[in-house]
């Protein structure tokens, strides 16, 4: 289910030479009269790789990984890509229960390859809402268009995304900071959740991932100093002693060159049962395939995709969307299929995905997850063996919190 929208206020500041632009759900200050002094910060750092905080251009991030609670094992949720991982964070649920179980999927009902950026396609609850229910604030500061769509208005203050880039659609860390910044300043949430993309969206055009590097290494070095701004501004308002604060990747990041790229389209097309049947949702380094032909051919149609696809070159594995440890629910489609690293998917052509830099696959589970913060309840120098994923940081937040689960329980585990 989706959270009730609300009649918002908007708030203008101005931070720098930005204006700052905030939603606020109406009657927000009455809500938060008796809110906890607990606070909470997830900063994600969008397709960071769990080694390049050891690369020497990160060294603040470094510094608040081993200063706390360190997950040296933690992994990003099937399929690996910005939209799904994020939903898991603040649901706490696997895509079966959330219906996100992608970036991009076919919708049935329009008849289309879309993005799942629509409040309403999260069909579950959200810790935020389970926090605003119980009193707390919630503030959402994120740096996609499409994030900021599918979260909707779920939270008590939103920032909309602004400047955005052309074509990578998404705002520079340093706005983004500028905005989490002055939202705490203002609001002070219990609760923040911040994306932040430029790590992401350079990583994307960076060839390689081993030449023409300038502009990801730039970012990985801004992205530390705008979270280390951020951290001096907890500290400044008083409020890091008593603050949990997680960083964490949705996903890493894997490259290819132009010569290793695979398109499922022709293969498929070529099959006289699938020809005009099968549609495809490219998420880089998964493609989602869709049955649209009778219902009584789906088995078969289901074997022979699998089987076409296993058969290209760069193809990993090709399972059916229902395997019970994927866990992606009906809007994943039939089959999702993987590709090797080093690989990437191009459909409906090989001229569609032109992204050297590419996520979705097993090459791109591993991610940093640490955890610092001034609260007592944060060991502090600790590496965890356990295997950390993006599921399990709103059950963290609901036991730090103390708000409870939904029914039937999370699927990801307290950490602290």
């Amino acid at each position: 289910m989706s959270a009730p929208l609300h009649a918002d206020r908007r708030t203008f500041l101005k931070a720098g030479a930005a204006g700052l632009v905030f939603s606020t759900i109406a009657g927000a200050p009455a809500l938060a009269a008796d809110r906890s002094r607990k606070r909470a910060y997830v900063l994600v750092i969008d397709g960071c790789r769990p080694e390049e905080i050891d690369s020497g251009l990160t060294p603040n991030l470094a510094a608040l990984r081993d200063g706390g609670l360190r997950f040296p094992r933690a992994a990003s949720m099937p399929v690996m890509e910005t939209i799904p991982n994020h939903v898991m964070m603040m649901t706490g649920l696997r895509p079966d229960r959330t219906g996100v179980p992608a970036n991009s999927v076919y919708d049935r009902e329009l008849g289309k390859v879309r993005d799942l950026d629509r409040p309403s396609d999260i069909r579950c609850d959200t810790l935020i809402g389970r926090l605003n229910r119980r009193g707390h604030t919630t503030g959402t500061v994120l740096s996609k268009t499409y994030l900021y769509g599918v979260f909707g208005g779920r939270a008590t203050h939103r920032w909309e995304p602004s400047p955005t880039l052309p074509i990578t659609n998404h705002a520079p860390d340093a706005f983004t900071i500028d905005a989490a910044i002055a939202m705490l300043e203002e609001f002070d949430p219990n609760l923040m959740f911040v994306n932040l993309g430029d790590i992401d969206r350079f990583g994307h055009a960076d060839l390689t991932g081993t030449t023409l590097r300038l502009a990801r290494r730039l970012a990985l070095a801004d992205t530390d100093l705008q979270v280390q701004r951020f951290v001096d501004a907890l500290k400044e308002q008083g409020v890091w002693e008593r603050s949990v604060v997680i960083v964490l990747a949705d996903h890493s990041m894997d490259w290819s060159t132009p010569d290793k790229v695979i398109s499922l389209s022709g293969p498929l097309g070529a099959d006289p049962l699938l020809a005009g049947n099968v549609q495809i949702a490219d998420n880089g380094g998964a493609d989602l395939l869709y049955w649209t032909g009778p219902e009584e051919q789906r088995a078969e149609a289901v074997g022979r995709m699998r089987e076409i696809a296993r058969a290209q070159q760069g193809v990993l594995a090709a399972y059916p969307s229902t395997a019970p440890w994927l866990r992606l629910g009906p809007e994943a489609g039939d089959v999702v299929v993987f590709c090797q690293a080093g690989w990437r998917f191009s459909d409906p052509d090989l001229f569609a995905n032109p992204i050297p830099g590419n996520h979705g696959h097993p090459a791109t589970r591993s991610i940093p997850f640490f955890i610092g913060g001034g609260h007592p309840r944060v060991p502090r120098e600790t590496a965890s063996t356990r295997v950390a994923h993006t599921v399990d940081v709103a059950p963290t937040l609901a036991a730090f919190f103390g708000v409870g689960g939904p029914r039937g329980g999370y699927d990801g585990r307290a950490l602290l």
